[in-house]
C-alpha cells in the first residue's frame, strides 16, 4: 500500500510546528505511521545544506544559488527518505515542501515560479504532494509571533514577507487541486479543526 504525502506550507511565524504536531498525533491516533521531516532539511546532507541557506554568519547565497541549493536538499530528501517511506505505506509529512521555493525564489526573489518549477519537476517527477495546508496570514501578524529572528530569511524585511505571502497565493491559483489554505490568525485549535476536515476527507 502507498502512503499518502502531506505537506505544510506557509510564511515564517504561521504556526507550522505546531500543527505539524497535531496532524502527527491525529494520524496516529487513527492507526497511521508517519514520518516527519522538513525541508531545508531532512537528511545529512539537507541539514548541512539548511545551515548554508539560513546562517546569519558567512556569504549569502545569491537567488540562483538560494534556488539551486533548496532544490538540492530536496532531491536528496524525496530520493532517501519521503520515497521509500511512501512505498511502505507511511504517511509523510513534511514541513514545507516545493511551494516555499515557488514562493519565496519563485515569486518573492523574482526568478520566476516557472522557471523553479522547472529546476523541480526534473527530480520530483509524479512524486507531488495528495495534500499541501498553506497556513494564510498577514505578514505584520505572523512576524509578530516570532520571539527574534532567527535565521536570515526572518530577518528580510516586511515587504519581502509581503511577497513571499503574495507567492503562496499564486501557487495556491496554479494548483488548487492539492493545495488548501487554512487562516492561520486563529487560535492553534481553530486552525487544526479545519485542518482535520481536510485530513478526514484524504484518509
Amino acid at each position: 500500500m502507498k502512503g499518502k504525502f502531506i505537506t505544510i506550507e506557509g510564511p515564517d511565524g504561521a504556526g507550522k510546528t505546531t500543527q505539524v504536531k497535531k496532524i502527527y498525533e491525529y494520524l496516529t491516533s487513527r492507526g497511521r505511521k508517519v514520518l516527519v521531516t522538513r525541508e531545508p532539511g531532512g537528511t545529512a546532507l539537507g541539514e548541512k545544506l539548511r545551515e548554508v541557506l539560513l546562517s546569519l554568519a558567512g556569504e549569502s547565497p545569491v537567488p540562483e544559488a538560494e534556488a539551486l541549493i533548496y532544490a538540492a536538499s530536496r532531491a536528496q530528501l524525496i530520493k532517501n527518505v519521503i520515497s521509500p517511506a511512501l512505498l511502505r505505506g507511511t504517511y509523510v509529512l513534511c514541513d514545507r515542501f516545493v511551494d516555499s521555493s515557488l514562493a519565496y525564489q519563485g515569486w518573492a526573489r523574482g526568478l520566476g515560479i516557472e522557471e523553479i518549477l522547472g529546476i523541480n519537476r526534473w527530480f520530483i517527477g509524479e512524486l507531488w504532494p495528495d495534500l499541501t495546508i498553506l497556513l494564510d496570514i498577514d505578514p505584520e501578524v505572523s512576524l509578530k509571533r516570532l520571539e527574534r529572528a532567527r535565521d536570515r530569511l526572518e530577518k528580510e524585511t516586511l515587504e519581502f514577507h509581503k511577497r513571499v505571502r503574495e507567492g503562496f497565493l499564486k501557487v495556491r491559483e496554479i494548483f488548487p487541486e492539492r493545495i488548501v489554505a487554512v487562516d492561520a490568525s486563529r487560535s492553534p485549535e481553530e486552525v487544526f479543526d479545519r485542518i482535520s476536515a481536510y485530513i478526514r476527507k484524504m484518509l
